[in-house]
């Protein structure tokens, strides 16, 4: 289907493909991976044409349709059904020409292809489709200028899709979709019946999705087999296995070149030491495949711990208008280790509901009680603009550490992932996932207890995901997570809420739930919808469970009160066994020794009767929790 032969791309005097190569076989579902820069949308357009490469080819068949997401959404006044089902131009030209024609032939030929081409149910899929990205039957039929950018960037993928080319080229598709969008499109691809090449970040995209990854990394493509995990071990036991071999090829360089500097002006080793000198010029070196040091995001722990918990909401309503409430009868609790992330299609109030915890949205109605020493970090991608694009990542830390020293300064901005020479790169020439790197710093920079994450992961490659992931169980404070990334949500997140019918609700199951409430759709809601009394009922259990909460705080109290005596015993016993360890201690006849061993024996039962304690107590506290 798609043969890559020796090609060799530059933008200006970078070197981006150096004699790459790699053949995918028809129908193959394949994802492009590789860290942000590498060149992976310049490889889409070569493949498209829009570029040429200065050496080597790149090959299709003939008649071979590839179809890509269009650069500019649409935005006239089209319907936004009319708009897909008009990215397939052969069955528009066909339908127009089978209202003119009139050669008997020609109209057989004509309703022949149609049928091929199952044009008659083309409205059914294009809805489908649209559906499925988040456009219900209603937002089908409205103009495309009445949509953000965001939504009309949808359209766009909904079109090509719709047209289903033989090679569909998707570069990042899930950046303007939320989670609902993403789990849609993993299974969409998975069963799309033609050839896929798809860039991405998201790695269960890549794991559900495709069959095979290629790697752009060092200027070269290679293949691996299977999804994104297979991929990344396959890769980790290369990586071993070529610096097993660049050192032995190191310590073969170091003894040839020790024979030759010892032997080369002795006539009767001239010879062989010549023969080494010709085989160190052909001693090519190993190519090192080490991953490039990974920046790590660093997040400020909280400036000082509050009691739980941190935010209640009693029948609580918030929206923009005092009349129009987004979201209404409210009655949560967040406490300060919380981890939650927010469920629900956009649209539903997810980032309503952020403003409100981050205190940028006043309550309409209700109550929210919160400590006024609450300190809340809030990350938007939107925040973008918030950037001034004259000011380098430098300057944005120098205005908040005015007293700091130089050092000092760049000390914290290395610490949020930048290195020495993108210290004082202009805001507005970084990279996307650098400005969110900015912004997080940014955002967090003063030890919030309360962080919100609202689409975090946009522009961030797999690794600097990772690095997310790890820094956000560093953090001990409470997280907000809003995001399309399941892989984040399932290793950052231990409580899920959702956000719809203008309520939040925590959600009884994990995201492999939430997932299959997603898919079948249609089926679950109209079984929710038939108890009548559904929100009393809700509101009824979360005034229950809040109540439950407020009880089971004496419990979490007895539960900081042992480990912190744990921690004293812990202590305590390994200043006995230092001294138990003292020779001194046992000498003429001390009745010291007997002692110390008597009290680590005593310190010994009590930290196993607190540990015992500790694990009763946890347990009944998330018994209690969960309920």
């Amino acid at each position: 289907m798609l043969h890559i032969n020796e090609i060799t791309y530059r933008i200006g005097s970078r070197l981006l493909l150096n004699h790459a190569t790699v053949a995918l076989a028809e129908g193959a579902k394949t994802g492009l991976v590789g860290q942000n820069g590498t060149g992976k949308t310049t490889l889409f357009r070569l493949i498209t044409g829009e570029l040429a490469p200065e050496t080597g080819s790149i090959g299709v068949p003939k008649r071979t349709r590839i179809g890509q997401v269009a650069q500019e959404a649409p935005a006239g006044d089209d319907r936004l059904i009319d708009v897909v089902l008009a990215a397939d131009v052969e069955r528009s030209a066909l339908l127009v020409e089978a209202e003119t024609a009139t050669d008997p032939h020609r109209i057989a030929d004509i309703q022949t292809r149609l049928a091929d081409i199952d044009a008659y149910s083309a409205e059914s899929r294009a809805a489908t489709i649209l559906a499925g990205l988040g456009f219900d039957e209603a937002a089908q039929m409205q103009p495309c200028s009445a949509l953000s950018g965001g939504w009309r960037m949808r359209v766009a993928l909904a079109a090509v899709l719709f047209a289903q080319p033989d090679l569909l080229l998707l570069d990042e598709p899930t950046n303007y979709l939320d989670l609902e969008g993403t789990m849609w499109l993993e299974a969409y691809v998975a069963r799309y019946p033609r050839s896929v090449l798809l860039i991405s970040h998201d790695r269960d995209l890549l794991n559900r999705a495709v069959d095979g990854i290629v790697h752009l990394d060092n200027m070269k493509l290679t293949y691996y087999r299977g999804g994104y995990d297979q991929f990344d071990r396959q890769r980790r036991e290369r990586q071993a296995l070529q610096l097993k071999l660049r050192k032995k090829q190191e310590d073969q360089r170091r003894h040839m070149e020790a024979f030759v500097e010892r032997f080369r002006y002795k006539a009767s080793k001239a010879r062989q030491a010549q023969s080494r000198l010709k085989a160190l010029s052909k001693l090519e070196p190993v190519v090192a495949l080490a991953d490039s040091s990974l920046r790590p995001f660093s997040f400020p722990e909280p400036a000082k711990r509050l009691s739980p918990p941190i935010i209640v909401m009693e029948d609580l309503s918030v929206g923009y208008t005092p009349e129009k409430p987004v979201l209404a009868d409210l009655d949560l609790r967040i406490d300060d280790d919380d981890r939650i992330a927010l469920l629900g299609a956009n649209g539903n109030g997810k980032s309503t509901f952020a403003k409100l915890i981050a205190g940028r949205l006043a309550p309409s109605a209700g109550r929210m009680k919160r400590p006024h020493r609450l300190e809340v970090a809030y990350f938007a991608q939107h925040q973008v603009d918030e950037l001034n694009p004259m000011q380098s990542a430098y300057d944005h830390v120098r205005e908040r550490m005015e007293d700091a020293t130089e050092a000092q300064v760049r000390a914290r901005v290395g610490a949020m992932g930048f290195i020495t020479a993108k210290m004082n790169t202009p805001a507005g020439d970084l990279s996307g996932g650098e400005k969110a790197r900015l912004l997080l710093g940014i955002a967090t920079f003063s030890g919030a207890n309360l962080l919100i994450l609202d689409e975090p992961t946009n522009h961030l490659d797999i690794e600097s995901r990772e690095a997310l992931v790890r820094a956000l169980a560093d953090y001990t404070g409470s997280v907000i997570l809003i995001t399309h990334d399941q892989h984040l949500i399932e290793a950052s997140a231990d409580r899920l809420w959702l956000v719809a019918d203008g309520q939040v609700n925590p959600f009884d199951g994990d995201v492999a739930d939430y997932r299959r409430t997603v898919l079948e759709g249609p089926r679950r809601k109209n079984a929710a919808a038939k108890a009548d009394n559904r929100k009393s009922v809700a509101r009824d259990r979360r005034r229950t469970s809040a109540e439950r909460r407020e009880q089971i705080a004496p419990l979490r109290k007895k539960i900081k009160e042992t480990e912190t005596l744990i921690g004293k015993l812990q202590k305590q016993i390994q200043i006995l066994d230092t001294r138990l360890g003292d020779a001194s201690l046992y000498e003429n006849g001390s009745a010291d020794s007997t002692e110390h061993a008597r009290a680590r024996s005593d310190a010994m039962k009590s930290l196993v009767e607190a540990e015992e304690q500790w694990l009763y107590l946890s347990a009944e506290y998330e018994s209690a929790k969960a309920d």
